[in-house]
């Protein structure tokens, strides 16, 4: 095990709206990270644990309409219950780190920001799912809406993809994400850090990769 590997295991999450980059750029860094010989737990939200992904298949099927805002951020709650019980903690405490698509920054944006559930419901919602289980860093994947959408519209039509609940909604709904995802990260600059996401894959792989040494510590070797 490198001596990078030895420390203590971190938790790094990947925000963003949909079509930011964020999932490609999770897979990234875990790889780098793993290349190091660090162990590397990957996942997401909604979803994670079986259970979790029993909700995701709900909140992602059907029309935006489909879930009154609130009734929305019960279930997502419910899923991260699941999910960091039996996957971030006993990953976190066997020493793994732990590299997530999405957490709980995508709550504060979509069903606050974006759908006007209160802040302070959001957060008890938060402190009662999550306990101490908070990412060491996150990672929002910032792009405009457009570019965004782009990316969406191509992954689906050569992936065979069809729009999620979200995708579908319409563009001001999806700025207010995106502005919502900044806010919140201006609230916790010890641990988010805004990327722009529009620059060249390999660019924005090589920021993201120097904010993680930068920030936990990991050897910056060549791979």
């Amino acid at each position: 095990m490198t001596g990078s590997a030895a420390r203590r295991a971190a938790f790094i999450t990947f925000e963003g709206i949909d079509g930011s980059g964020k999932t490609v750029h999770a897979r990234i860094a875990a790889d780098r990270l793993e290349s190091r010989g660090i162990s590397v737990v990957r996942t997401r939200e909604p979803g994670g644990s079986e259970g979790a992904e029993a909700i995701r298949a709900l909140l992602t099927d059907g029309g935006l309409e489909r879930w009154d805002p609130i009734a929305e951020t019960f279930l997502l709650s419910a899923a991260r219950v699941d999910h960091c019980r039996r996957v971030i903690e006993p990953a976190l405490r066997r020493g793994s780190w732990v590299v997530s698509d999405r957490f709980v920054d995508s709550m504060f944006a979509y069903q606050g920001a974006g759908r006007a559930v209160p802040p302070a419901l959001l957060q008890t919602m938060v402190s009662h799912s999550v306990g101490d289980v908070m990412p060491d860093l996150t990672v929002i994947c910032d792009v405009g809406v457009e570019t965004a959408d782009a990316r969406v519209q191509l992954r689906n039509r050569d992936g065979g993809g069809v729009p999620t609940r979200y995708e579908q909604a319409d563009r001001a709904l999806r700025q207010r994400i995106r502005q919502g995802f900044l806010d919140h990260a201006s609230l916790a600059p010890e641990r988010c850090v805004v990327v722009d996401t529009a620059a060249p894959q390999d660019a924005v792989a090589a920021r993201i990769w120097s904010v993680i040494c930068e920030r936990l510590g990991v050897d910056d070797g060549q791979d």
